[in-house]
Parts: structure tokens; sequence; C-alpha cells
């Protein structure tokens, strides 16, 4: 044990993205759950700094740590199994980040810290959520979320009947 600071390095999972239509548009596709059940299933986030997130049937907790419209989001991201209590994973944070792109939407998602063992699992996950808001924000039908996983699985190397083999 050292009273010295200790220096780490936290993985993350970053994108950038170019989505079709305007800033309020695209704000509504994140913070309004309903929007997007596909992603979200039964779930909310409380609009306003503090408010609690709860997704996919309370799989995923938080609380919203900055809630700026329509420029930023960002929450707590904690996983829970079916009947915990307490999540068995370390806590991290998501933030979207929107900015104007002439008639589009510069949006720029982050989610840190990320366990190693996780990183790739989290990108196409991540990566799926954006392809689902791209549908629906160009008003097209939005398929089931495991059509864009399976797809994505392809992307980052991911075998779905055993994703962390």
């Amino acid at each position: 044990m050292s009273e010295g600071a200790q220096f780490t390095h936290a993985h993350m999972v970053r994108f950038e993205r170019l989505l079709p239509g305007p800033v309020e548009r695209t704000w509504q596709i994140l913070t309004e759950t309903s929007r997007l059940p596909g992603w979200y299933g039964e779930g909310h986030i409380e609009p306003r700094t503090g408010g609690a997130v709860s997704l996919m049937g309370g799989h995923i907790r938080g609380t919203v740590t900055q809630y700026l419209p329509p420029q930023r989001l960002a929450y707590s991201w904690n996983v829970f199994n079916p009947g915990d209590e307490v999540s068995p994973y370390p806590e991290s944070y998501l933030s979207l980040e929107l900015n104007p792109a002439g008639n589009d939407t510069a949006l720029t998602l982050t989610h840190l810290p990320v366990l190693e063992r996780f990183v790739k699992l989290n990108a196409m996950g991540w990566h799926t959520y954006l392809d689902m808001v791209a549908a629906a924000l160009r008003g097209e039908p939005v398929a089931p979320r495991d059509a864009y996983m399976t797809r994505n699985a392809k992307l980052y190397g991911i075998d779905l009947a055993n994703p962390l083999g």
C-alpha cells in the first residue's frame, strides 16, 4: 500500500455519428423511451438532473447527471442481474452530446469505464443502439434489436452464442 497516487487507464467506448434530422428530433428519440421501445424496453429516463433511469425492465439503472436539452444527456449506468439489489459490476457513465450539423445532428456517445472483457460487447451494443436511433430518425420501421445485434456481432468479432468466449 502506498500513500502516493496510482495511475491507471480506463477502457471506454466512443462513437461519433451524423444522424439525419434536427437536434430536437434526435433529443426526443434519446430521451423519450416510448419512441424506441425495441432498445429501451420497459423503462424511463426522468427528464431532469438527479432523475431516475430505469431501462430494459430494470436491467439498467442509474441517475441522470446532466440534462441539458437538446445538447447533452448524461447518466450513470449500472447493470443488474434479475433479483439483484446491488449491481455486481462497477458503475459507469454514458454521455450523449448533440450538435447541429447543417440539417442533421452530430452525436457523440461516450461510455466509460468499460471493463476490458466487455469492450467489444459494449461497442456492439452501442453500435446497435445508434443503428436503431438512425432508423427511427429516418422514419423507417425499426427492426428488432436482435437483427441489428446479429449484423454488428460480425463487425466486432463476437459469437452471440458465447459473447464473452
